[in-house]
């Protein structure tokens, strides 16, 4: 059995779980659908805490995952291999464009964002993971993505995560510009948005 015949009954496997357990599909549609604006809403709640490290954390999921959807990008021109739903008859749940399916952009995005929050804050961080895995795993029940194509994905997302958090600040020039921009932004957040520093009286 090749690789691509085991990839692909495993993808009939856990789509065929939209049949087995229809009670789970709005679930599975809304993380393959709406499960990246979560990573949307927490990466903007995070920098409006205006706490140093937070931004920082924010700054570097945003630079990895350029990096990793960029790679996603030229990987999927490359390689490229069609979704499920064009080769095969399979359990549909979603519409989709029918462009490259390898590797999932899905995957990319939300294990570079996962774990790039994971690194900074291991506490929460495991739930960002478990979410970006529930996001990985629905794209295959819902029938546009292969369990290879999320694979690769999580592997080039996590990884990428992990080489920004060990390189970019050894990177001067860049890591001298994100600190200046920083900078730049926070003085003119704080004439739009000052801080209130009023005790309340006793």
């Amino acid at each position: 059995m090749t690789l691509f015949n085991l990839d692909y009954n495993l993808f009939q496997l856990i789509n065929h779980l939209a049949v087995v357990y229809p009670s789970l599909n709005p679930l599975m549609r809304f993380l393959s659908q709406e499960g990246e604006y979560v990573f949307y809403v927490g990466i903007i709640v995070y920098w409006f805490t205006r706490k140093e490290q937070n931004r920082w954390m924010v700054m570097h999921s945003l630079v990895a995952a350029c990096v990793a959807l960029g790679i996603s990008g030229l990987i999927g021109d490359f390689l490229y291999r069609d979704r499920p739903f064009v080769s095969h008859h399979v359990n549909q749940l979603i519409p989709h464009a029918m462009n490259a399916s390898f590797p999932s952009d899905h995957a990319t995005g939300a294990f570079v964002i996962a774990t790039s929050i994971w690194l900074f804050r291991k506490r929460e961080g495991w739930a960002w993971l478990l979410l970006a895995a529930g996001v990985a795993f629905s794209r295959i029940w819902v029938g546009v993505h292969y369990p290879l194509d999320v694979l690769a994905g999580t592997l080039l997302g996590f990884s990428t995560a992990i080489c920004m958090y060990k390189w970019l600040p050894k990177w001067k020039v860049t890591a001298n510009l994100l600190h200046q921009g920083l900078l730049l932004y926070e003085k003119m957040e704080r004439r739009i948005l000052p801080i209130n520093h009023t005790k309340n009286p006793q």
